[in-house]
């Protein structure tokens, strides 16, 4: 019995060699059963700057094959009959064996043989080529199984990786407030109705309106945001709805407005309550009519995205005020969507914390460990004005000047709660009772120097005053027996 032998891809070279030679890993890998070496060199000589390795196997090398397909050696074998007596019922068996790799089979033989061939072909084998090989044949049959196994491979790559579940982005949290704005994201992102979103600056308004988008069916369609806040008056119209050449002096050419953009996707405006009344007007007629014209032009063009809107402002008070159209906010109210403050959710802050500091100290190659406990009961217990926004800026900034492997008291801005905080009673409970016993004794310091003014109290504190309460409500005999 020979042992296996590897050749090197060369005509040149005899195929007693032992070196195997490597390519790009995109060419093919081909094991041949064949003790034929005219057979090789053709092959070596029509595939030469395709082929990554040629490996001559003997004939009779069955477990040697086995273990190197199962290895994922070779994307492709291919068996020559006439070196290979009694091969049918073999070949079904080690076809058996090898089953699960995608590996392509094809058999050559000369035409005595030609029966075998075609039963294997019919049975386990890709594809036949008779002998001696006439070169376009021999190409067709090798390409062929070639291209069927690496369709294969991708194809099983496909199915065996997870399902893909579309993010909701970067928003993060297990609160109730944040369980039930995931729930309203989830119900709208199919539905082509008006949403607004709404909530404090830097609460994650464009988040969640980039959620809605990716999670449905526009999720391969464009998106388009715009900050209607910071484009100026005299230009909005423009941006909004694209102008003609020659519309307004400087024009160059005619544009796209950001309708336009967002063709048949979703186009998102933020701060819509910054909208001047002129603005307004023509934002309501857009959406009745669902069309618009670009400046200087009378052509009308259909409006086919979604508008999700948000704001900082509280609109019905706005409408109240007069500052804001009445029918405008009930166009852009089919359903709202109100993104909770941070101090509203301070359970949500470690999960928060966290993430921020995987993703920066990986960004700016700090790989840090975590968060020293008296650093998170600080930023707990942080009212964050500026909300996850100046989160994500305190974890960065830590991140930066942190000596350690680990964020600590010393890295946090001054403004974070006390510096001097220590957990001296170790008597008191565990970690988490003792953060809320210090939330709630500044909580009641500052009603107390408020002379009971919680609304006060909750605005020195950088609280909201629903927080303010819940705090106080956890002391409550009574809170405490429901």
């Amino acid at each position: 019995m020979k042992p296996v032998v590897s050749c090197l891809c060369s005509a040149a070279a005899p195929p007693e060699t032992t070196q195997i030679l490597k390519m790009p890993a995109s060419r093919m890998r081909i094991g041949l059963f064949s003790q034929d070496k005219k057979l090789y060199l053709l092959i070596d000589s029509v595939f030469r700057s395709q082929l990554e390795t040629l490996q001559m196997l003997d004939a009779g090398e069955w477990d040697r094959a086995r273990e190197l397909v199962c290895q994922g050696a070779f994307d492709l074998l291919i068996l020559d009959l006439d070196s290979n007596y009694g091969v049918t019922e073999r070949m079904l068996e080690f076809h058996e064996q090898i089953a699960s790799a995608p590996v392509s089979v094809v058999v050559t033989t000369y035409n005595e043989s030609r029966s075998v061939a075609l039963e294997l072909v019919q049975r386990v084998a890709r594809n036949y080529c008779r002998k001696p090989p006439v070169i376009p044949e021999l190409r067709a049959a090798v390409t062929h199984a070639y291209e069927y196994g690496q369709l294969r491979r991708e194809t099983e790559t496909q199915l065996n990786e997870p399902a893909h579940i579309p993010s909701l982005d970067r928003l993060i949290g297990s609160s109730s407030q944040m369980e039930a704005v995931f729930d309203l994201i989830r119900r709208v992102t199919d539905l082509n109705a008006s949403v607004l979103i709404t909530g404090e600056s830097g609460t994650g308004k464009e988040l969640v309106a980039r959620a809605i988008h990716n999670l449905g069916r526009m999720a391969k369609r464009p998106f388009v945001a715009v900050s209607c806040g910071a484009i100026p008056e005299t230009l909005i119209e423009a941006e909004l709805f694209g102008h003609e050449k020659g519309a307004f002096t400087g024009t160059v050419g005619a544009r796209e407005g950001y309708f336009e953009q967002a063709a048949d996707g979703t186009l998102f405006l933020d701060e819509i309550g910054d909208l001047s009344s002129n603005t307004q007007v023509k934002l309501l007629r857009v959406l009745q009519q669902r069309e618009f014209s670009r400046l200087g032009s009378a052509r009308t063009i259909p409006l086919r995205a979604r508008l999700l809107f948000a704001t900082h402002r509280n609109l019905a008070e706005a409408v109240a005020q007069g500052t804001f159209r009445q029918d405008l906010y009930y166009r852009i109210n089919v359903m709202e969507i109100e993104c909770p403050a941070l101090a509203d959710r301070p359970e949500d802050i470690p999960m928060l914390a966290n993430s921020f500091l995987q993703r920066y100290s990986r960004d700016y190659g700090k790989p840090l460990k975590g968060i020293q406990a008296e650093a998170m009961a600080l930023l707990e217990s942080h009212g964050w004005p500026g909300n996850v926004r100046e989160l994500e800026n305190v974890i960065q900034r830590a991140i930066i000047i942190a000596r350690g492997d680990q964020i600590g008291v010393e890295d946090l801005p001054e403004a974070i709660g006390e510096r001097g905080l220590r957990i001296v009673n170790p008597d008191a409970g565990c970690f988490e009772q003792q953060v809320r016993q210090y939330k709630t004794k500044l909580a009641y310091t500052a009603i107390q120097e408020c002379n009971g003014n919680k609304t006060l109290a909750a605005r020195n504190l950088n609280i909201s005053r629903a927080y303010l309460h819940r705090l106080i409500r956890a002391e409550e005999p009574d809170a405490q027996a429901v």
